[in-house]
């Protein structure tokens, strides 16, 4: 099959005609992959900010239809629609039953890019290609877990669903289901790529009553406030913490980080009132530490949350997502801001490196 494959970080990815996917063995399916969005994850990888077994097919936030069932699968059928998650459930583990789907045991494939009994699926010749982030969507076609590939309705555009797999997932979630934001909260945003603009969405279904975001960029800061933003900052003029303590008179009760950059996570807790809630929603490098005085939690009851996929079950939350997308109460089409043909892939990671628009999204097949 066709997939872009990262072959030396720091390079870009290469497209090749001569990836082998092997069949769908017992309870997987094989998805041909129409459109994948970029993530900040993917190109984190490129780069080389974090590390991965080589040569990997990155790509995560996908949507398709599924065209073989392998045994033992009656939960999909050919011909259905489906966005990828890379963070399938199992639904048994010990995190499973506990409410915690989005740290599985399948969710290790994050890490090792491969499934759990070591395989991949994936090879040039006699070289084993990793499936990367536990998808591997930058391709023609993807193998997964059953429930790594979720039925949403056919008339639903498969260009705009595939932004659910991560971005929405991710920042509408760390609001409703990792911080539980309350009616009428007050809320920080720091970055404003897809997964900030999602977690602005997530605070207005939340019903926060200050929806505060901050971000360099004036279109996405411009972007945010037709999602439900109320007041902006442009850090590169402003003191944020200074304008939180404004706008609120104690600080904000949430703050999301939502670009992987710890400077961020320590404003963000700056900018929090005592007993606030600061939610890791970015994931920074490896080598980006964050620092706090553990003795100042003993006397503000501040609060620090981490999120993995916005703490989702993907089985109740994509369905979920795509209704409140019918209902008109999540915008999708917003987030996508530049649509690319597949072999322009290195030209979308560009759009990210510069920070162009919001979400770009590839036509794969």
């Amino acid at each position: 099959m066709r997939a872009a494959v990262l072959e030396e970080q720091g390079k870009g990815v290469v497209v090749r005609d001569d990836v082998k996917i092997e069949p769908p063995g017992p309870g997987q399916v094989r998805v041909r992959v129409c459109n994948c969005g970029i993530c900040h994850s993917d190109l984190s990888v490129v780069d080389g900010a974090f590390p991965a077994g080589l040569p990997v097919v990155l790509g995560h936030e996908a949507a398709g239809v599924v065209e073989e069932i392998g045994a033992g699968v009656d939960s999909l059928a050919e011909g259905d629609h489906v966005v990828l998650t890379p963070c399938p459930p199992c639904g048994t583990c010990y995190f499973c039953v506990r409410g915690d789907a989005s740290v599985c045991v399948r969710t290790a494939g994050l890490i090792t890019n491969t499934f759990p009994d070591g395989t991949t699926g994936l090879s040039i010749g006699d070289q084993t290609v990793f499936r990367g982030l536990n998808v591997g969507a930058f391709a023609e076609n993807v193998v997964t877990d059953a429930n790594g590939a979720v039925k949403i309705p056919s008339d639903v555009p498969l260009d705009v669903a595939c932004v659910i797999g991560c971005a929405v997932q991710t920042g509408v979630g760390a609001v409703l289901n990792t911080a539980q934001v309350e009616e009428g909260a007050t809320v920080l945003v720091l970055g404003l790529g897809g997964v900030g603009q999602s977690v602005v969405q997530g605070a207005r279904l939340a019903g926060a009553a200050r929806i505060v975001v901050s971000d360099p960029v004036s279109e996405r800061r411009e972007s945010a406030r037709a999602l439900g933003a109320t007041d902006f900052i442009d850090p590169t003029s402003e003191d944020v913490i200074a304008r939180a303590m404004d706008i609120s008179g104690v600080g904000l009760d949430y703050a999301f980080e939502a670009a992987g950059r710890s400077a961020l996570l320590e404003t963000g807790l700056g900018a929090l009132r005592n007993g606030g809630t600061l939610v890791a929603v970015g994931a920074p490098p490896l080598d980006d530490l964050f620092t706090f005085m553990p003795a100042a939690f003993v006397i503000t009851g501040k609060k620090i949350l981490s999120t993995v996929l916005g703490g989702a079950n993907s089985l109740r939350d994509i369905p979920r997502y795509i209704a409140l997308w019918q209902n008109g109460r999540l915008d999708l089409d917003a987030l996508i801001t530049a649509r690319r043909p597949f072999g322009e892939i290195n030209e979308a990671l560009d759009d990210l490196r510069a920070s162009r628009g919001v979400r770009t999204v590839l036509q794969i097949s």
